[in-house]
């Protein structure tokens, strides 16, 4: 696994091992709810607005920063199925920072090798981000770096139930039984399908909770929180949030031989 880095080409190790971080135990998919934008903005005495375009630029640093490390997969939670609950103003001013965010970097990241794809209720999105979103992800289909996961009018809950409801669909259509449905048939169905589960949850600004996302993906997940806002969430959190997670044991539900 090669990545050119200042000119030259390195391995992934060569980056990860100096900030003391194993490369062999780094989590293949990582996920991040990037919360705080607008508590970020309010304790400066700005508009929350100004907190989400924060955002945005800290989310740029953390992708460059998981694909230099050798991350398999980024996770990043943009906006939920709840998130249409806020105040008008701020919800459209969200859609337009989407498709600014992909005007300015589509480009850059299919230069730096990125794989895009996004998760949720793509669909109902004003129809400008749609395309947009389509574009992006035709453009970065055949590169080999970083997948980056973009999760939005997305819901852990609404993802499931669509899952079932495409399973449901074969049985009704004889092309599937009941007692043939396992685990691998229900990940199969899901927005995330192909995708490794996630191995470290990250949290930004103080909550400790899932808020409803990728519920079925984190049943074995680490969790790392932070009561960093968002927007100054830099690349040395995330690598000691890495870092925490390789010192970790994993068990999954076994016990560890001595």
């Amino acid at each position: 696994m090669w990545k050119k880095i200042f000119g030259r080409f390195i391995r992934h190790e060569q980056v990860a091992e100096p900030f003391g971080i194993n490369h062999a135990r780094l989590p293949r998919h990582v996920a991040i709810i990037m919360d705080g934008n607008g508590r970020w903005a309010k304790r400066k005495g700005l508009l929350r607005t100004v907190g989400h375009r924060a955002g945005v630029d800290a989310l740029r640093e953390i992708l460059r920063t998981a694909g230099r490390i050798g991350i398999d997969v980024l996770t990043v939670y943009a906006f939920s199925t709840e998130n249409w609950k806020r105040p008008h103003e701020e919800v459209d001013f969200l859609m337009q920072l989407f498709s600014e965010y992909l005007d300015k970097e589509t480009q850059n990241m299919h230069d730096d090798n990125v794989r895009i794809r996004f998760l949720g209720r793509v669909g109902e999105l004003p129809s400008v981000l749609v395309q947009k979103v389509h574009y992006a992800e035709k453009l970065m289909q055949n590169n080999t770096g970083v997948r980056f996961c973009v999760a939005v009018n997305y819901g852990g809950q609404d993802e499931i139930c669509r899952a079932f409801q495409v399973l449901a669909e074969k049985i009704k259509d004889s092309k599937l039984l009941p007692a043939d449905i396992t685990p691998d048939l229900v990940s199969d169905a899901l927005d995330t399908h192909g995708l490794p589960p996630v191995d470290l949850v990250i949290r930004t600004s103080g909550d400790m909770r899932v808020s409803n996302f990728l519920l079925w993906q984190t049943a074995y997940a680490e969790f790392w929180f932070t009561d960093t806002n968002w927007p100054e969430f830099t690349p040395q959190h995330f690598l000691a949030a890495l870092r925490d997670y390789t010192k970790r044991e994993r068990r999954f539900g076994g016990i560890k031989e001595k």
